[in-house]
Order: structure tokens, then C-alpha cells, then sequence
């Protein structure tokens, strides 16, 4: 399998091409700078993540600026501290701040010169429309959890995608799903037969961080721990300059 047998990139955002845990962790200091003890970076992602997986599962229709103003509110609890709503309304417009990683933007404009790109992500339209600013591409195509109305890890998130891109005259043979959460994106995929690519940003971490654990390992077929190192190993298969 080569990257070159691919027509279609399927990316998830936050996390593979927006750095969420550094916007997560910038956000909640707000919270973290009250704690004594103050909590390790794994610590507070680990929290955030079992709080946000639950809260996406009870109300997978919320948009997920609101739902991040609810864990912010679930997070001050677990960490017995008041807070006013209004605190946790700015903490989910903070998405807009979220960085992209450094090498994002410079890899997806390479990427785009031979495959058609499409997001699948965790978020509301709004949210995302301040992160492709970021980045600095167009997308062919973008599916959002408001779009769909449930959050990954759901299949269901995954067959709207297929059967849009399906009309469009896709097969699934042609689809490299790209993403860095096995458990958001690479058992999901797996489960449809998707062909998976894993940006391992996290390789120098230990744990996963914003995201749940997967239960059992994904199968990968590509693995790569930056999109820079993505495109340069695409390059190198075509033999671009």
C-alpha cells in the first residue's frame, strides 16, 4: 500500500492539525493557576477528556462551543471551584484561539496539489471556520458534528461522510483517513474498512492526553508523527522536488 494509490485525505482537526491540547491547557488556566497542588499538563487534558467523551455522549446535538462551556463547568466541580457561566462560555469561544501546529498549514497546501482534502470533525461550523482560517486551505469538503448530530467516535459521523463523498463519486478504496485520536478516528475507521493514517503527535508523551484511551489498538497503516513528515514521504514516493 503506498500513499500514492490514494484520491481522497480525510482528516480529523483538532489534535492532528490544530494543536487543541496547547489551546486547551492556555484556556483552562483560568481554573488550573486556583489549584494547589497544581495539576501536571496530562492531568488536566485527562480530566478534560473524560468529562468532554460523557458530555458528548449525553447530548450529542449540543454544538461543541456550548458543550465545552458545560465541561468547563463539570471540570471547575471535579475541582471543587466556582465559577460564573460566563467564565465558561469564554472558555468555549477559545477555540478560536487554539493554535494549528507549526507544520499544518505548509503540508496541507503540498497535499492539496494531489489529493482532494475533507474534514471530519468534533466541532461546530463556526469554531471551525476560525481553525481553516489557521490553516490556510480550502477544504473539497467539510462534515462537522453540528452537521451530523453526534460526536466521534460514532459511526454514524463516518457513513454521513462516505455517503456524501459517495454521491460525489468517491469509493471507499480512495479514502486515507488522517487523524491523531485512535479513539475518535482510527477504531471508528476501522470498523468501515477505511484505510488509516496515524499522526502521532503525541509521540514524545505519555497516555493520550485530550483523548480516551482506544481499548484495543487499530490497525494503521501509515504512521507518521507530524503532516510534515506525511507529505515529505509522499513527496519522496512520486519523486517531487
Amino acid at each position: 500500500m503506498k500513499l500514492s494509490d490514494f484520491k481522497v485525505l480525510t482528516f480529523d482537526c483538532y489534535g492532528t492539525l490544530i494543536d487543541w491540547e496547547s489551546g486547551m491547557i492556555a484556556a483552562l488556566t483560568p481554573l488550573t493557576e486556583r489549584l494547589q497542588p497544581a495539576p501536571t499538563r496530562n492531568e488536566i487534558l485527562e480530566a478534560h477528556s473524560r468529562i468532554e467523551a460523557m458530555q458528548q455522549l449525553t447530548t450529542p446535538a449540543m454544538p461543541y462551543a456550548e458543550l465545552l462551556a458545560v465541561v468547563y463547568k463539570r471540570l471547575a466541580e471535579h475541582w471543587r471551584l466556582s465559577v460564573s457561566w460566563q467564565e465558561c462560555l469564554t472558555y468555549g469561544r477559545s477555540i478560536a484561539n487554539w493554535p494549528a501546529f507549526p507544520d499544518s498549514g505548509e503540508a496541507l497546501r503540498y497535499l492539496k496539489q494531489h489529493f482532494a482534502l475533507v474534514i471530519l470533525s468534533n466541532v461546530d461550523n463556526e469554531s471551525f471556520a476560525h481553525s481553516n482560517a489557521r490553516l490556510g486551505v480550502a477544504f473539497d469538503a467539510v462534515y462537522t458534528a453540528a452537521d451530523i448530530g453526534s460526536y466521534k467516535p460514532a459511526i454514524r459521523n463516518f457513513e454521513y461522510m462516505l455517503a456524501d463523498l459517495a454521491q460525489q463519486g468517491v469509493a471507499r478504496g480512495d479514502i486515507l483517513h488522517v487523524a491523531e485520536s485512535l479513539f475518535h478516528d482510527h477504531v471508528p475507521a476501522n470498523s468501515l474498512g477505511l484505510a488509516s493514517c496515524w499522526i502521532h503527535r503525541r509521540h514524545g508523551d505519555e497516555g493520550f492526553g485530550a483523548t480516551r484511551p482506544p481499548g484495543t489498538m487499530p490497525k494503521l497503516d501509515f504512521r507518521f508523527e507530524s503532516m510534515a513528515a506525511l507529505a515529505a514521504a509522499h513527496a519522496a514516493e512520486v519523486g517531487a522536488d
